[in-house]
C-alpha cells in the first residue's frame, strides 16, 4: 500500500498471571519473544512506523520489538486504566499524521500480516474505524459483534447481551485499525463512566458511528487471534505455532517422518528433499540444505548443514557448527564452532570444537580436540584426507596436515606435518603370566576380607 500506516501495540502488562520474573510478551514462542512474533507481521503488513506502549521490563520489551528494520518508539504507561487509555498513551505518535493506524497487542503471537493488511484495506475503502473479529462455537466471555447491512454497529459485552445476542459467534479479537486523519479525535472522546473506570477501545464503535462514521469488521481464524496469559496458554501458542510451521515446511519440499515431534525455529530454513527424522530440535539459527539428513533425536543450534549432509542419531550442534556437501557427523558427535569439510565424517562418540576438518577426512570415535585450557579457546586444523585414529585427543593449538595419519589412542601435542604418520602414546609392553598373577592376588585379597566378615 501506499498509504503510510503507524502500528500501536500494547505491552504494557503487569503480566501477574504468567507468575514470571520478566514481561509476558518477552516469553519466547518459535524461540523468539511474543512482541518480535507481533512487530514481524506488523512489518509484513507495511506499517511504517510503530509505538510501544510498554510497563514493565520496558527496556527489553522495546529491544526485542525491533524486528524487520522497524526501530519503534517507546511510550510507558504508568496507569492501568482501560485499553483506551493504553492507546492514548502513544498519542505523541498517533498525531503524527498517518493515513492507517493499526492497533495490536504484544502477547499475540500468532497474528498474520494478511490480517492487519485485510483491516488496511477498509480503512482504504472508506471505513473510519476497522475491529478485527473471529469466529467461535465457544464465544461465551466474548464481545459479540452485531452487524446490520454489512456495518458493525455494536460490540455487545457478555454480561450486557440479550439472550438472542448470545447466540452470535462472531466476537471481538481487540484488534482494530483506525483512520489516522481521525484517530486521535476519536480515541479522546472515550469516557469512562463505567462500572470499572476505565477507558474501553471497544466504545470507538460507538463513538465513530454517532459522528455519521462508517464502522465494519473483518475475520480471522480463532487460533490467530489468541492471546497469552498463563504457561498453560504459552504452550498451546507454541503447539499451534509449530504444527503451522511445520506444515509450511512439508508442502515446500521437506519430508518429517513423524512431523509433531520436530520442533522448529522462528528463522529455521530447510530445504527442499531433505528428510527430518523423529524427535529433532532446531534451535535459532539454523540453515539445513536441500538432501541433506537429520537423524532421530538430534539437537541443531546456530548451524548450517549443506546439501547431502548427514546429522545424527543423537548428535548436537552448537552455534558455529557448518557441515559442508556430503559430510557426516555421526551418532553421539557434538561439534562447536567448526567447519567440517565436504565428504568429511566425524562418525561417533567425538567432540569437535574451535576446529577445522578438512575434506574427505575422518575422525575416529571417541576423538577430542582439546580446545580448552581453562581460561582461552584454541583452535585445532586438520588438514584433507586425514585419519584420525580412535580415543585421540589433539591438544590446541594443534595442526594436522593433509593426508596425515594419527594412531589411535594418540594424544598429539604438536604439529604434523602432511603425509606424516603420528604416534602419541607409550609403547605397548607385554608381560607373561603377569595376568594370572594380578588375579589370583586379587582373589586372595577378596577372601581374607570376606573370611574378616
Amino acid at each position: 500500500m501506499s498509504r503510510s500506516c503507524l502500528a500501536v501495540i500494547l505491552a504494557a502488562g503487569d503480566s501477574t498471571r504468567m507468575k514470571s520474573s520478566m514481561s509476558k510478551v518477552l516469553h519466547p514462542i518459535g524461540g523468539r519473544p511474543m512482541i518480535a512474533h507481533v512487530m514481524a507481521a506488523v512489518a509484513k503488513a507495511g506499517v511504517s512506523d510503530a509505538a510501544l506502549v510498554v510497563g514493565r521490563d520496558a527496556e527489553a520489551v522495546a529491544k526485542a520489538g525491533m524486528v524487520a528494520g522497524i526501530e519503534p518508539k517507546t511510550f510507558l504507561q504508568t496507569e492501568r486504566l482501560g485499553t483506551g487509555h493504553a492507546v492514548l498513551a502513544a498519542k505523541e505518535a498517533i498525531a503524527g499524521g498517518y493515513d492507517d493506524i493499526l492497533i495490536g497487542y504484544g502477547d499475540v503471537p500468532l497474528i498474520t500480516p494478511q490480517t492487519f493488511s485485510a483491516a488496511r484495506e477498509k480503512l482504504a475503502e472508506g471505513a473510519d474505524v476497522v475491529v478485527i473479529g473471529f469466529h467461535t462455537d465457544r464465544p461465551f466471555g466474548y464481545g459479540r459483534l452485531l452487524v446490520e447491512d454489512g456495518e458493525l454497529v455494536a460490540i455487545r459485552e457478555e454480561k450486557d447481551a440479550t439472550d438472542e445476542e448470545r447466540k452470535v459467534t462472531w466476537c471481538n479479537s481487540g484488534l482494530m485499525a483506525v483512520d489516522g486523519r481521525k484517530a486521535l479525535s476519536l480515541l479522546q472522546q472515550i469516557g469512562n463512566k463505567n462500572v470499572k473506570g476505565e477507558y474501553y477501545l471497544t466504545d470507538l464503535v460507538e463513538i465513530a458511528r454517532s459522528g455519521g462514521g462508517k464502522v465494519v469488521a473483518v475475520d480471522a481464524p480463532e487460533a490467530e487471534l489468541a492471546g497469552c496469559n498463563n504457561r498453560a496458554e504459552l504452550a498451546a501458542l507454541e503447539r499451534v505455532w509449530q504444527e503451522r510451521r511445520r506444515h509450511e515446511l512439508m508442502v515446500s519440499g521437506v519430508s518429517m517422518i513423524a512431523p509433531e515431534t520436530v520442533f522448529l525455529s522462528y528463522d529455521t530454513e530447510i530445504g527442499q528433499d531433505a528428510l527430518i527424522e523423529p524427535n529433532v530440535v532446531f534451535g535459532p539459527g539454523v540453515t539445513v540444505e536441500g538432501g541433506a539428513v537429520i537423524h532421530a533425536f538430534s539437537h541443531i543450534e546456530g548451524a548450517y548443514v549443506s546439501a547431502g549432509a548427514t546429522i545424527g542419531p543423537f548428535a548436537r550442534l552448537r552455534p558455529g557448527a557448518d557441515l559442508a556437501a556430503g559430510s557426516k557427523v555421526g551418532n553421539f558427535c557434538e561439534v562447536k564452532n567448526a567447519k567440517v569439510g565436504e565428504g568429511a565424517k566425524v562418525n561417533h562418540l567425538t567432540y569437535i570444537g574451535d576446529a577445522s576438518v578438512g575434506a574427505h577426512s575422518n575422525i575416529g570415535a571417541g576423538t577430542i580436540t582439546c580446545n580448552y585450557d581453562g581460561v582461552n579457546k584454541h583452535v585445532t586444523e586438520i588438514g584433507s584426507n586425514a585419519f584420525i585414529g580412535s580415543n585421540s585427543s589433539l591438544v590446541a593449538p594443534v595442526s594436522i596436515g593433509d593426508g596425515a595419519y594419527i594412531a589411535s589412542g594418540s594424544v598429539i601435542t604438536e604439529n604434523v606435518p602432511p603425509e606424516a604418520l603420528a604416534f602419541g602414546r607409550a609403547r605397548q609392553e607385554v608381560k607373561p603370566e603377569r595376568a594370572k598373577v594380578i588375579r589370583e592376588r586379587a582373589l586372595a585379597l577378596k577372601a581374607a576380607k570376606k573370611a574378616q566378615k
